[in-house]
């Protein structure tokens, strides 16, 4: 049943709720957090082919635990995660207090980032377009503190689930993009939004995920034109 639109500040409030709900047992899902070496490895390995060695400014979006944020900070990259849920981004420090590793992590909405122009040589994101009442504009608020000729990366997926859950019954009518996308649709919109040579490659891999993949996951690259 369509529910009655409601406004951006109503919709995101409802989503904050939602994940600051979900923040204390959300990397117990295999899917959600890294469960053991071999998946972590696994991770790192596609981070690494994808980015390369050399060290990056990296924000990475909608953050939550912080399972990405720490990942490219193993891998060396000087990392600053941004999330709209408070309890989400408690988690993160927690982890990357015992980790060991120096991650900022600041409370932001991804639609209207507190970062200069031109902040960051590469922006991560990963399931976090589904949850956005305006992707495309945020899309390019992330264009504008990405350097000219940096890249957007991101970790998508398309659920398809038979019914909204918990806060997104009311609310799933207002995200365009709900459920995620097949890639070709979402190349689409990164496309109209300005990203150039956006290709992706499937994320298929059982160990990525801790289990046989229910969903199809990939991993999208665009770059920021010059």
């Amino acid at each position: 049943m369509t529910q009655p639109a409601q406004d951006d500040e109503t919709v995101k409030e409802l989503v904050r709720q939602h994940w600051d709900g979900r923040a204390a047992t959300f990397d117990e899902e295999p899917q959600h957090g890294i469960h053991t070496g071999e998946q972590r490895d696994r991770w790192l390995e596609v981070l690494r082919e994808t980015i390369g060695d050399d060290p990056r400014r990296v924000l990475d979006a909608g953050c939550g635990t912080g399972v990405l944020s720490l990942l490219l900070a193993e891998l060396g990259h000087d990392v600053t995660g941004v999330d709209f849920a408070p309890s989400m981004l408690e988690r993160a420090r927690e982890k990357a207090r015992a980790a060991g590793q120096s991650v900022e992590f600041h409370r932001g909405d991804a639609e209207a980032l507190a970062a200069p122009d031109d902040a960051f040589d590469l922006l991560t994101a990963r399931h976090l377009v589904w949850t956005l009442p305006n992707p495309a504009a945020a899309i390019r608020e992330w264009q504008r503190v990405v350097e000219p000729g940096g890249r957007i990366l991101l970790v998508e997926g398309y659920w398809d689930h038979d019914e909204p859950w918990d806060e997104y019954e009311v609310i799933h009518d207002d995200l365009p993009l709900y459920d995620g996308r097949p890639p070709d649709e979402l190349r689409e919109v990164l496309l109209e939004v300005g990203l150039r040579d956006v290709t992706y490659e499937p994320l298929q891999d059982s160990t990525l995920w801790g289990r046989e993949p229910r969903h199809d996951y990939y991993l999208m690259s665009g770059t920021v034109p010059r």
